[in-house]
């Protein structure tokens, strides 16, 4: 893979950057923002487990059905006005969520929400590697970083607006970050019309969105990220409700450690793009988020109400696994294409695989009316990526690997 000479991380790219980040500020505050209001909304909206694991199920399906459509999508249309059509999209949602009067608005809005945060995701790992192929690490490591804070800070402050204003108003803030978010965008889409001709789109070619599902290092990426997914979208749906249950905790204080929790991914965003960048070994990072997932979710099933923040934190390092999938996205492509078609394959099955999380944990704990069954299925879950690891850890290219398979 060529990698380009470094330069001035502002230089000619500002705009570049400034959207990259905003963008990425918006990617999980719909996620993160509903679960500890739930009790304010069922009190206009009855929503049942099943209802409540649906709208946790949401993210990760419309995540992965709008990865798998995104490439298409680039080859028509470019990586810059795509992202101009996700933002609109998640004004759309955040308004028509906070607007809704039954429980079919309320999905129909997140869905909305929904698709263009999973058009986010796709394009931000070929966007940086088109804006910034010489500081692929740096820029990942500070988008991810602030696509944490986009899920810290919605928990904490969702309970304390929804009891000043209304729930509805706590879900329909968020359109405010997805229209700053339009002005870098829009003002580069203005420039490009403008100023210069239009640059040759980058875009997966047809061939190699068809050979990558045999592709190794693909599928080994998208399990490690279909972990990670699984587990965060379960306890952004659950792990306020658990807690209360079987800590003995407040509301306010479920939505604290879930921030507790959401909190964990910022020094994971700022150590783990820089170490995979640098390890020989990158198994070796999948292997301690093995271990913090399992220390974190056999102590909320075994002693949840001791040390309770503990566990916590250590389920909140495990999906350092998302961090590391997005660097090895650019690290183990050698162009843009391979980029935009390996980004859009391991978020797509990821995703999918993803849904199975919170809609599995509110069943098991609706047949069961206990947290056993769903803490169980959550480490079952995770001992599976242990065999990736191996995969991972050989410095292989995609196009390569696609190679063998002509």
């Amino acid at each position: 893979m060529s990698i380009s000479p470094p330069r001035p991380l502002w230089t000619g790219r500002t705009l570049a950057l400034v959207g990259i980040l905003l963008v990425a500020a918006n990617l999980r505050t719909a996620v993160a923002a509903l679960s500890p209001i739930v009790g304010e909304i069922n009190v206009d909206i009855p929503l049942s487990s099943t209802a409540i694991g649906v709208l946790g199920m949401l993210p990760p399906v419309c995540f992965a059905v709008f990865g798998i459509f995104t490439p298409v999508f680039t080859r028509k249309l470019g990586l810059e006005n795509v992202l101009v059509l996700a933002l609109v999209a998640m004004l759309a949602g955040h308004i028509t969520r906070g607007l809704a009067g039954s429980l079919g608005l309320l999905v129909l809005g997140s869905i909305i929400t929904f698709a263009g945060l999973g058009v986010g995701n796709v394009l931000l790992p070929p966007l940086v590697k088109k804006y910034f192929p010489d500081r692929v690490g740096l820029v990942t490591s500070l988008y991810v970083t602030v696509v944490s804070l986009s899920t810290l800070i919605p928990p904490l402050i969702a309970v304390p607006v929804a009891d000043a204003a209304g729930w509805r108003v706590s879900l329909g803030l968020w359109m405010l970050p997805a229209l700053i978010a339009l002005v870098p965008w829009v003002t580069m889409f203005i420039r490009h019309r403008v100023e210069t001709s239009p640059a040759a789109l980058d875009e997966a070619e047809p061939a190699m969105l068809g050979k990558i599902w045999r592709s190794s290092i693909a599928w080994a990426l998208a399990v490690v990220f279909a972990a990670s997914s699984l587990n965060a979208y379960a306890m952004f749906a659950w792990l306020p409700q658990l807690l209360i249950d079987t800590a003995g905790v407040t509301p306010a204080q479920a939505g604290t450690l879930l921030s507790v929790y959401a909190a964990m991914g910022i020094p994971c965003a700022l150590l783990i793009p820089w170490l995979t960048a640098r390890m020989k070994n990158v198994a070796l990072l999948v292997y301690l988020g093995v271990a913090c997932f399992l220390i974190g979710d056999l102590g909320l099933l075994l002693a949840p109400a001791t040390l309770t923040w503990l566990w916590v934190v250590l389920a909140g390092l495990g999906p350092l696994f998302f961090p590391l999938a997005l660097v090895l996205i650019n690290l183990r492509t050698r162009t843009h294409e391979g980029s935009v078609a390996l980004s859009g394959f391991v978020q797509s099955v990821g995703y999918t695989l993803g849904a199975l999380g919170p809609l599995s944990v509110g069943l098991l704990h609706e047949i069961t009316g206990a947290w056993t069954a769903p803490l169980i299925f959550l480490i079952c879950t995770v001992l599976a990526v242990t065999v990736a690891g191996a995969v991972i850890a050989r410095p292989h290219l995609l196009e390569d690997d696609l190679e063998r398979h002509r």
